[in-house]
């Protein structure tokens, strides 16, 4: 079975991040199309980028890095939480992914963002450095609004609409995601 990872984009005390990831979660677990698995980066305790060495080389010094990096290379795919910071992602999400290369090569992704602008900024970005890191990023997005999806701007409350956005997001990413096995699989017969 194809084993999907639900990032978390924020590591801020007081973040909706979590709260959305908790619930794409929730609307992960009633399909039955793959393994899905809440991975918090604030679990990770990263530093800003404290590795000698590129990441593309996988000669991580640190536990931290060692620990992620053996984490992120379970799955077989990736759902990222982003919420918009000033036009952009979140430092921390950033940061964590500046980390490795290797482990998301030749993979699958889709993308959640969140915002005042639906977090629409924050998934172009988000999608450029998807693309450096050879990760396959789906069209379809789930999108929602501070002004709309949540209550007080913090209490996360999808309207029927901004909640639909994520099932065609699902359904693009695990056929992705098993072409993406595929790929991998040509990749090191041919190696």
């Amino acid at each position: 079975m194809l084993k999907i990872a639900i990032i978390t984009g924020s590591t801020r005390p007081g973040r909706n991040n979590a709260t959305v990831a908790q619930w794409v979660l929730e609307q992960a677990q009633q399909r039955n199309d793959a393994s899905y698995e809440l991975v918090d980066i604030a679990d990770f305790n990263l530093p800003l980028l404290d590795e000698a060495f590129p990441a593309a080389y996988q000669n991580y010094q640190n536990e931290a890095t060692k620990n992620w990096s053996a984490k992120i290379a379970e799955f077989d795919g990736y759902i990222f939480i982003t919420p918009e910071y000033n036009h952009s992602i979140a430092p921390a999400l950033a940061n964590a992914m500046s980390y490795l290369n290797a482990e998301f090569s030749n993979k699958a992704a889709g993308i959640v963002g969140y915002g005042s602008a639906m977090g629409a900024r924050a998934v172009e970005h988000l999608r450029g450095i998807l693309s450096e890191l050879q990760l396959a990023h789906v069209q379809k997005t789930g999108m929602f609004s501070l002004f709309s999806d949540f209550e007080n701007f913090s209490v996360f409350k999808p309207t029927e609409q901004s909640a639909a956005s994520v099932q065609p997001m699902f359904d693009q990413l695990i056929s992705w995601t098993t072409a993406m096995n595929t790929v991998r699989a040509g990749a090191m017969a041919n190696a």
